[in-house]
């Protein structure tokens, strides 16, 4: 399958790009039919202890992050000295401060790339998925209300939070970017999370995604209560609740939820089964042109509820996606999409800039994004 699937890439460079936005055929990700077979062990115990937890247990504050992602260094064995440290073998004068550039930033992008290709044994051909997830839930457990919760803080590393039912699975997600955290310790978690999502995104044929440093890793203390993901068995009024309280609106939330174009649901995680689309490693507008055009059933199986295409009964849907074409506000979105790629695009690229930085407090203005050259 591995084999087939990079043969298939190959050719997919070679075809032009569909979008306004700097798509590109994801490399070695081939568009593959679903692999019913595959199946994932997850765990959702906490992380080990790795160089970064000493910055939040131990009583010392090894390190603070200042906005642009400057790295001042108070103890020889922080993270924040071992980022002087690499700085300094790198060429760079060890002054007692490291700040990142884009370059350095670019780097991490690269190495998480790299194991993107190198790690092609996972569910369809690619972790890509499952590190959109992860950015996905680190950033939409935000409350405008009360300015709790987002992808400030990593804080899904810690039980109370990792621990959530919606949360299962991404255990996957956090280890695969571990070895990219060692190669580069002074990146915090947070940054690296959002920065793995953008990464997968892109590597998978989406828009660019826009990032900026600045999310500083948090303790235990601040993770957030249960329940602010959305349940995939609900309606529209779940939906808009749960992206209302986040400050989305309608068109925004329809935007997001393309990024059902990607991955598959697992019977030991949310209890649904099977993939969105015939190409789940593959950022497309497919998702909304198959909620219009194919016909839903209702799947009878011993699981929760959720649909299955009439046709060819391998494709499932959530009581949540077919909720986006029963409701009229909704739908009007849904055909918008399904009709013009790029228009999806275009939009999917700016609600995913403000989910991802949801919960931030920049000392950098947005003028500090920065957009990342896709591998070759």
């Amino acid at each position: 399958m591995a084999s087939a699937s990079r043969t298939c890439v190959r050719a997919l460079r070679a075809a032009p790009a569909t979008s306004a936005l700097k798509t590109a055929a994801p490399r070695r990700f081939a568009a593959q039919g679903q692999k019913t077979h595959s199946r994932r062990g997850y765990s959702s115990e906490a992380p080990k202890p790795s160089g970064s937890n000493n910055l939040l247990y131990g009583g010392v504050a090894a390190a603070i992050l200042l906005g642009g992602g400057a790295y001042y260094t108070f103890n020889s064995s922080s993270t924040a000295a071992q980022a002087v440290k690499a700085g300094s073998a790198a060429g760079q004068k060890s002054t007692g401060v490291f700040t990142p550039t884009k370059e350095d930033y670019q780097k991490v992008y690269d190495a998480i790339a790299k194991r993107l290709v190198d790690h092609d044994d996972y569910d369809d051909g690619s972790y890509g998925p499952v590190l959109v997830r992860l950015g996905w839930h680190s950033s939409g457990t935000y409350d405008e209300l009360t300015k709790t919760g987002g992808s400030n803080g990593a804080t899904m590393r810690f039980p109370p939070e990792g621990d959530h039912g919606a949360n299962a699975g991404l255990k996957a997600a956090r280890d695969f970017l571990e070895p990219v955290k060692e190669q580069f310790p002074w990146i915090t978690h947070s940054d690296l999370w959002i920065l793995g999502a953008a990464c997968a995104i892109q590597e998978m044929g989406g828009p660019d995604v826009l990032w900026r440093p600045g999310r500083a890793d948090r303790d235990v203390s601040f993770c957030s209560p249960d329940g602010r993901l959305p349940d995939g068995s609900k309606g529209e009024d779940h939906l808009r609740g749960i992206f209302y309280r986040m400050g989305f609106n309608d068109q925004e939330i329809v935007a997001l939820s393309g990024a059902h174009a990607l991955g598959r649901c697992h019977t030991d995680r949310s209890g649904f089964e099977g993939p969105w689309t015939h190409s789940p490693t593959m950022m497309t507008n497919d998702y909304y042109k198959l909620l219009l055009e194919e016909k839903w059933a209702g799947r009878k199986w011993n699981g929760p509820k959720q649909f299955q295409d009439v046709s060819t009964k391998s494709l499932m849907m959530l009581p949540t996606d077919m909720a986006l074409i029963k409701d009229k506000k909704f739908r009007a979105y849904v055909e918008k999409y399904a009709k013009d790629q790029d228009a999806f695009f275009v939009d999917f690229q700016k609600v995913l800039t403000k989910l991802f930085e949801l919960g931030v407090p920049f000392a950098t203005g947005e003028d500090a994004r920065m957009a990342f050259k896709r591998t070759e």
